[in-house]
């Protein structure tokens, strides 16, 4: 694709999350929300899970984040033990940006803008972490871009952690899901380890607001009713 395609896309991404800020739809993403908490609880224990298997120690990693937002996973992964200097975020919308950066350590690099082309050394990083981004880029070459430039900056021997949709939500047009075909299209030469996490959030919602918290637990138990997937993604 052309770059004039290129930044077409990011600019609709931009404004289909403006859209989405306009509706209150953030609302949905509280943490203060009983499904939501347990989401986020979940894919702690399993991504802690998959650090816990990895060669060296917090402190020695270096991670860049691509999409990240307001800097929830960065704060996580400084509480793990990742040292500030050694953590960078990218994120494409200024707004988002600008609520990241108070937050963080000033150690802590934060980039604005489009991630396949961010000022991040090849081969440097340990571990390149996306959470639900790739499933907001609707445009192929656009997701080709980027996964490009997240496998360049991996060391030999690091991992890119991948969290997303691997299904459509027929409710919402600005997101489609990334099977895990499409992942391995995208990361042709690494070694994928997934699993498949996380109550569909439209069934979790209804869950706990109309039967009770508790039950999300028991719903999640049923792998077909899990949309998203948690993968590992080496690098040879």
């Amino acid at each position: 694709m052309n770059q004039q395609e290129h930044g077409q896309e990011l600019a609709q991404v931009a404004s289909r999350y403006a859209k989405r800020n306009q509706a209150h739809m953030e609302d949905r993403y509280s943490l203060l929300r009983p499904e939501v908490w347990q989401m986020l609880h979940e894919r702690q224990r399993a991504m802690l899970r998959l650090l816990a298997q990895r060669p060296g120690q917090p402190a020695d990693w270096r991670l860049t984040e691509v999409g990240c937002g307001a800097g929830g996973n960065l704060l996580e992964m400084l509480r793990l033990g990742l040292r500030p200097e050694h953590l960078t975020g990218i994120e494409l919308l200024p707004e988002r940006l600008n609520l990241a950066r108070p937050l963080l350590p000033a150690d802590l690099q934060l980039h604005l803008g489009d991630a396949s082309v961010a000022p991040v050394p090849e081969a440097s990083q340990d571990f390149v972490l996306q959470s639900t981004v790739f499933s907001s880029l609707l445009n192929d070459g656009v997701q080709q871009a980027v996964a490009a430039a997240m496998w360049r900056w991996l060391k030999p021997g690091g991992a890119v952690l991948w969290y997303d949709f691997i299904v459509d939500n027929p409710r919402n047009p600005d997101v489609r899901g990334v099977p895990l075909r499409r992942v391995r299209e995208l990361f042709p030469d690494g070694r994928l380890r997934s699993q498949r996490l996380t109550l569909a959030p439209p069934l979790a919602r209804w869950v706990c607001n109309k039967i009770h918290p508790a039950a999300y637990s028991l719903f999640n138990s049923l792998p077909l009713l899990r949309s998203h997937v948690l993968c590992l993604i080496e690098k040879p």
